[in-house]
């Protein structure tokens, strides 16, 4: 059964954040083996703002951050999901910023997938991708796709990522 996550606007008390973040603790490292569904329900149910304040509570608690419990505790396919979650909870912007640079790094560009990334965000938020892309990775997204990109496809892409 699957769980609504909670109202961004949802008034969270410390009390709550405290305890999630001691039960994903036990639910990880305090035990051996990881109990899975208790991180899944935790980051698939609550509101981002609580989990933002989960986090810190946790890091508080461990010494460490949630992501380094998680790359500890977890393998494969439900760290990377894990670890997405949590980085697009702590910043969306940055997150898509890093999902961009990804698409255009190592041989060959991965079209369809920047594509995607660049007109899906163009409505949205890719003012602020753009900003973090320059923060993150030294070189204007602009400037990053005409060094990837060539002829109309790579002016088409400019040109959404600058009208935005």
């Amino acid at each position: 059964m699957q769980k609504e996550r909670g109202r961004e606007n949802e008034k969270v008390t410390t009390h709550e954040q405290t305890e999630d973040a001691r039960t994903l603790y036990r639910a990880g490292e305090r035990k051996l083996g990881t109990d899975e569904s208790t991180f899944n329900s935790i980051l698939a149910t609550q509101n981002f703002n609580q989990l933002r304040s989960v986090f810190d509570e946790y890091e508080k608690a461990s010494g460490h951050s949630i992501e380094t419990a998680i790359q500890a505790e977890f393998s494969g396919d439900i760290k990377d999901g894990f670890l997405a979650i949590i980085k697009s909870i702590r910043s969306r912007p940055a997150f898509f910023a890093e999902l961009i640079h990804n698409s255009m790094k190592g041989l060959g560009t991965r079209d369809n997938d920047l594509i995607r990334l660049i007109v899906t965000r163009s409505e949205i938020d890719l003012a602020d991708i753009r900003t973090h892309f320059e923060l993150l990775f030294k070189t204007p997204l602009d400037k990053a796709i005409a060094s990837e990109c060539s002829g109309a496809y790579k002016d088409g892409l400019i040109q959404v990522v600058k009208g935005n």
